[in-house]
């Protein structure tokens, strides 16, 4: 026996809007849609994205009210290959890279329903490879 991965569920008021997100500014592809689902994956990394249009029923509202944490090799270049469609969101939608003082190198990018997505690579991880 063994775990294969996590894909957590990703609550969206805009199914539609949140899978151009993932497909067009993260480069993640559309395994799955039907209805008010959605599954999207790049490389063993997965998200379910379900749509619920009742606020009430939604998760509930502030700032940066999820956030998912996503491991990755090759942070910067992660980064720079994402720039040219990540400049084209709000100011302040996108956060670095930056080096945190917890030894992670990290950017962060807000999802149209106000879902904080991580990207990290620890710092030791990093300078094990050289330049």
């Amino acid at each position: 026996m063994k775990f294969h991965q996590v894909t957590p569920f990703m609550h969206v008021q805009d199914l539609e809007a949140a899978l151009a997100f993932f497909r067009d500014l993260l480069g993640f592809t559309v395994d799955f849609r039907a209805n008010n689902y959605g599954y999207v994956s790049r490389g063993p990394v997965a998200f379910r994205l379900l749509e619920e249009k009742d606020p009430a029923c939604a998760a509930p509202p502030g700032n940066r009210r999820f956030a998912y944490y996503i491991d990755v090799e090759g942070v910067d270049d992660i980064f720079a290959s994402l720039k040219p469609k990540l400049d084209t969101l709000p100011a302040g939608d996108v956060h670095g890279p930056v080096d945190q003082p917890y030894g992670q190198r990290e950017f962060m990018v807000l999802a149209p329903d106000g879902n904080l997505l991580a990207f990290g690579e620890s710092m030791a991880q990093i300078s094990s490879r050289g330049p």
